[in-house]
This record gives structure tokens, sequence and C-alpha cells, in this order.
């Protein structure tokens, strides 16, 4: 989809300058720290530092009503871990377009994969102001690979594949990566239609990564619905069904839609219950 020179792309995308990433920053919206933020919050669950104390009152009265959230979070990372992992060392893919990719925490995508294959090219994409300047100035690509930030909407498939297209090649496979993102999209057919949209514009060989929470816990649907209330952008839990129809038409690898917790478990799962109400899967577009 573009015939931009090989080296030239590396050349543009690989590296940034400290006065790019200032003057980019200085460039984003101002951020609202008087409202609690999903990205924010599930940082904090991880323990990382980027969060603010409306986010930590939040986490911690979802987490009164839900105790199981931390686990389950863990559990939705190390799935990210192992499905990247896996695609980029089993399935020889070199290129990732990761949206919606909250705030840098212990093992991004593109330091996953480029343990595997220091080639790799990933462009992660978000529209929250805190993540762009993290990512801007903290995820930063080996020199042999590329790593790239897109700010754009999730509800926008085509902004995001033609500002993706100016460093991956959509002429050869490409996994894209939806990770707890979806539920965010309150009518389920709408977002349906952004993973169709999405993966439309991929080639054959490319892959399907998905996880969003479900509503398979009372519990969760309560912290959930009292989380809505509180002025942040809506989460939507669904079925383990609903989410399943995100692969229509893909052909999903073995165990299918399962719990994060039960998807190629490995060490890291280790002390993980078999049940999280996190569920995902990965899916081959043949």
């Amino acid at each position: 989809m573009t015939d931009e020179p090989e080296n030239s792309k590396t050349s543009k995308t690989s590296k940034t300058s400290a006065n790019d990433v200032l003057s980019k920053k200085e460039a984003l919206p101002k951020i609202d720290t008087s409202v609690p933020q999903s990205a924010r919050i599930w940082n904090y669950w991880l323990g990382g530092k980027d969060n603010y104390e409306v986010d930590r009152v939040a986490g911690d009265a979802f987490r009164e009503i839900f105790p199981a959230i931390e686990t389950g979070a863990r559990a939705a990372r190390y799935f990210l871990a192992r499905a990247v992992r896996h695609l980029a060392g089993e399935e020889g893919i070199r290129q990732f377009l990761d949206i919606g990719t909250g705030l840098p925490n212990v093992d991004n995508t593109h330091q996953i994969a480029q343990r595997v294959a220091p080639e790799c090219r990933i462009v992660y994409v978000d529209n929250d102001p805190l993540v762009l300047a993290h990512a801007r100035a903290l995820l930063v690509s080996s020199p042999e690979g590329v790593t790239h930030y897109i700010d754009a909407d999730l509800r926008d498939p085509s902004t995001i594949v033609r500002e993706a297209a100016k460093t991956l090649d959509f002429d050869q496979p490409v996994a894209l990566m939806l990770m707890g993102i979806l539920g965010h999209i309150e009518d389920h057919d709408e977002a349906r239609t952004i993973v169709r949209q999405l993966v439309d514009a991929l080639p054959s060989g490319s892959y399907l990564v998905q996880y969003d929470s479900t509503s398979t816990s009372a519990a969760y649907v309560n912290a959930i619905q009292q989380y809505n209330e509180g002025g942040s952008i809506p989460y939507i839990l669904r079925s383990p069904e609903q989410i399943a129809r995100y692969f229509d038409g893909l052909e999903l690898l073995e165990p299918g839609v399962a719990s994060c917790s039960r998807w190629r478990p490995d060490t890291e799962a280790l002390g993980l219950p078999a049940e999280v109400h996190q569920y995902g899967g990965v899916a081959l577009k043949r």
C-alpha cells in the first residue's frame, strides 16, 4: 500500500529526537485528572505509577466490589505476552498493529516481539493524551526494528489503516491487537463492524489477537455498573459468546476463545486461577 523504500521508512520512524518528543507532548490536549480513566486504572492494578489519585480511588472502589480484578489484569497481560511470542516465534509475524495501547508497562508488544525478532515493526494506536505522551517518550524500538505511534480513535478504522500503512507493509501479514478495548464500543454490532473493517484491510496470513472482560461474574457486573456511573468512558462487559463473534470468518487457533489464563498457559500463568473473567483468542485470516 506504499511505494516508500524500506530504508526510508525505517529512518523516519525508528528514532525520535528529544526535541520531537517535547514538541509533540506540548501539542497534546490537556490531561483531565478530575475523572478516572480506564488505562490509568489498569496501570494502577498492574502496579504501575502512571496514574492519579482519582484513578487510585476508583480502582480501590472497584476492587472492593470485585477483588479478582487484579488477577484478571495480570492474566490478560500474560495472554498478550504469550500471543505475541507465539506469533513472532512460531508464525513468523514481523508486523504488529496494537490499537488501544494503554499505558506502557512491563513487556509491551514491541519489547516482546523484538526480543524474538529484532526487525519487527510495531505501530501503536491510542487517543489518550497521557498514553501518547508516555508512548513517544518510552516505547523505543530496537535499532533493527521500528516502533511508531498514531493518535487516532478506534471508531475511525480508515484513518488507522491509512496512517499505519506509512510504517507497516499491508502486502505482508500483520497481527492486529485489540486488547481490552472493544468494551468501550457500547453497541456490539458497531464493535463487530469495526473489527471487520480492520481485518478486511489485512492480507491473508494476518492474525487477530483480541480479549475483553466478560459478564461471567455478578460482582464484576456490579463493579462495572458503578464505574460507568462515575463519569468515565463506559465499558461494556460481554459474554464469551459475544467475544467469539469478533472472530467470525477467521480460523481460531487452539484452544479457541477461552479464559485468558487458559490460552496456552506457560510458567507465567502459574498461580493464576484457571478461570478469569477476561476472555480472548488468536485467529488466522486465510
